[in-house]
């Protein structure tokens, strides 16, 4: 049996079908990855032995759209990528997609007449009577009025999704000898999508909308080594903060100095993970180190906080190492997650995507304090490591002919 596992996004969405994919393997299966050709994605699945397939240009590279005009040229580019789509799903049994993939993947493995399912790794981006969805307005369009009912919120969402995308969506698939879609939101989610989440961090639900198969969290035991230099670091004296903002690209100017002055505020060193952001420390001072890529499930067991930017992935990991969170979220899913880790008692979020050294300080202030770092400990202890290994079982028995079930 063989599968392809697609994704198009940033390292949050390409690390998990990582985890997956060597679940898949374990369980006799070939498995094969689209992904974009970032060097450092490629790095990842060639470090687990997983082929790569590059498909569309480095995400390192993309630009989020301004405009609806830009927006369709994005849906267009992302659609185009169905003929490395389908030519690597060639001879597979399934097709599973996560973040942009969807455009050209639902329409390969619909060519190709083989199962698909579609993954996410937030709750929020799925369809609820029990939240709002993101907010995304069209260029010119009046926000809802506070207090709008969820479900008229989502049929606005849905009305959105198919004007901004649907022209381009279904010339394409014309293009190719399909049929059109009138309703994009659905053709992109499905209506089974997979929810890959912790469920203690990112739970789900169930609602009469959609028919959700939560997997859990799709995690890969990471066992490299921390550098020498930054374990010498860790030891030379009490537990620093990390701070660090992975693949986002455009957080304000000033991010590292707040953080490094909030930081010292508490008295404390600091690691600065240079991410896509390009973070640096901000003086010559030798109470910062700072780190490219590096083992984060190791490296965050040995820090006193973690101050980040809410992607799942980083969020996850915090939480499992048991280190209280500073959630700054930017875009996206991110807000979700700062709500979750201030719910849980886990940590703060931080109001708004600009924070200063006097908002982080305070911030800092409660994820520092001893019974926050008491919660984590204890959320840490009921996140589980088993999704993966679920959702692949789940992936083998949909290629078979089998109707998945949620397993958490």
């Amino acid at each position: 049996m063989r599968v392809l596992l697609s994704t198009y996004g940033s390292r949050g969405d390409v690390e998990p079908l990582v985890a997956l994919a060597v679940q898949v393997r374990a369980l006799g299966a070939e498995v094969r990855v689209c992904a974009p050709p970032d060097r450092e994605f490629a790095e990842l699945l060639a470090g687990a032995g997983v082929p790569l397939v590059p498909v569309g240009p480095p995400m390192g590279t993309m630009v989020r759209p301004s405009s609806a005009g830009a927006a369709a040229r994005r849906v267009s580019e992302l659609a185009g990528m169905f003929d490395a789509v389908a030519a690597a799903a060639e001879g597979c049994d399934a097709l599973l997609a996560t973040g942009l993939a969807h455009f050209a993947s639902r329409s390969a493995a619909e060519a190709l007449g083989i199962p698909y399912v579609y993954a996410t790794f937030c709750p929020f981006l799925l369809p609820s009577p029990h939240h709002a969805p993101p907010a995304a307005l069209l260029p010119g369009e009046q926000a809802p009025p506070a207090g709008t009912d969820n479900r008229v919120l989502w049929e606005l969402n849905a009305r959105g999704f198919n004007a901004m995308h649907g022209t381009a969506l279904n010339a394409h698939r014309a293009s190719i000898g399909l049929p059109p879609v009138d309703d994009v939101r659905s053709f992109m989610l499905t209506d089974r999508p997979w929810l890959a989440t912790d469920p203690a961090l990112g739970p789900w639900q169930e609602t009469s909308e959609l028919d959700v198969v939560h997997t859990g969290a799709w995690i890969r035991p990471d066992e490299r080594p921390l550098p020498a230099e930054l374990v010498a670091f860790l030891e030379a004296g009490a537990p620093p903060v990390y701070v660090g903002f992975g693949s986002m690209r455009g957080v304000p100017e000033d991010t590292a100095r707040a953080a490094i002055g909030a930081i010292r505020a508490h008295g404390r060193r600091a690691v600065v993970g240079r991410g896509w952001a390009g973070l640096a420390p901000i003086d010559g001072r030798d109470d910062c180190f700072t780190v490219g890529e590096v083992n984060q499930q190791a490296l965050f067991r040995r820090v006193a906080a973690v101050v980040h930017h809410g992607g799942a992935g980083t969020t996850t990991t915090a939480a499992r190492a048991g280190a209280p969170q500073v959630v700054v979220p930017q875009a996206g899913d991110q807000s979700y997650w700062a709500d979750r880790v201030a719910g849980l008692g886990i940590g703060a979020a931080h109001d708004g995507p600009a924070p200063t050294a006097a908002s982080l300080t305070a911030a800092l202030g409660t994820a520092l304090a001893p019974m926050t770092r008491a919660r984590a400990g204890a959320v840490a202890d009921a996140i589980r490591t088993d999704g993966a290994a679920a959702a692949a079982k789940l992936l083998l028995d949909a290629a078979a002919g089998a109707r998945p079930a949620s397993v958490v």
